[in-house]
């Protein structure tokens, strides 16, 4: 059942999701060639609870890390440990926090250092359809429109997308209906409202859309190892255009500050 959400909500919301881009603006700040992915981790977890919140993710059905971080082929749900990032690399990290009983939710593909032009590419191209979607997230258009102008800026660039993942609603919990595909048909699905609060959040392979689990229960990449790209914003219904809770901009201030440009993606 769909839980709409109050303006008093909503702010909540916001609120957590704007901690959560503030953590991943410490992770800019810190996101090099040579770091191990849990040191990030510790990064942020330090972080949520100096400003009286808790990690989303941390114990959520079992997961160990504050951070979701996955380099390369890996799409989502990469487990922070001792894997060092290195120069060419990119890598998804995705966060979510707990404050006032309300969670907020966000993710960015950060490149390290110089990566190849096909793979910046694709970097640009998932930012794109993500905030095409959020263009169609405006009361009266439907979860379709959504997920149809996410798929075809994608597939319109060469690339495929990921169907086994999804945006979701959230709120008092962190997933919650509905689901939030990232492919579909204009004018399917749910009619969008206002108070509805959603996550959309585009997984776009370089090859070919199929993925695989790996062992460790958790982590999901491509099959044929070929790298994958996710961003993510929280974001609420409106009349007239899209109310975006998260942000990029506490990124991108610790990229230019850290004299990292060739890391900002837009």
């Amino acid at each position: 059942m769909i839980e709409y959400k109050s303006e008093s909500e909503i702010e909540l919301i916001r609120e957590s999701s704007l901690l959560v881009a503030k953590t991943l603006g410490e992770v800019a700040k810190n996101i090099r060639p040579g770091i191990k992915t849990i040191e990030l981790d510790k990064i942020a977890e330090e972080f949520i609870r100096d400003n009286g919140a808790v990690p989303g993710f941390k114990g959520y059905q079992g997961f160990s890390g504050t951070l979701c971080v996955s380099p390369n082929e890996q799409i989502v749900h990469g487990i922070p440990g001792n894997r060092e990032l290195k120069e060419g690399d990119i890598v998804s990290i995705d966060c979510g926090v707990l404050k006032n009983g309300y969670y907020g939710d966000c993710a960015y593909t950060f490149a390290i250092g110089e990566i190849d032009e096909s793979t910046r590419r694709l970097l640009n191209v998932t930012y794109q359809c993500l905030m095409l979607g959020i263009e169609k997230a405006v009361e009266g258009n439907t979860l379709g429109d959504i997920s149809h102008a996410i798929q075809s800026n994608a597939e319109n660039a060469g690339y495929s997308v990921v169907r086994e993942l999804v945006g979701h609603g959230l709120g008092k919990n962190l997933h919650e209906p509905p689901e939030v595909p990232n492919f579909g048909k204009k004018g399917k699905g749910l009619r969008l409202r206002q108070g509805l609060v959603i996550a959309i959040e585009p997984m776009i392979n370089l090859g070919k859309r199929f993925v695989v689990q790996e062992k460790d229960g958790w982590t999901i990449r491509t099959t044929d190892q070929k790298p994958s790209a996710h961003y993510e914003h929280t974001i609420a219904v409106r009349k007239e255009k899209a109310d975006i809770l998260s942000s990029f901009a506490y990124i991108q201030e610790s990229l230019k500050n850290n004299n990292n440009n060739s890391l900002i993606i837009q």
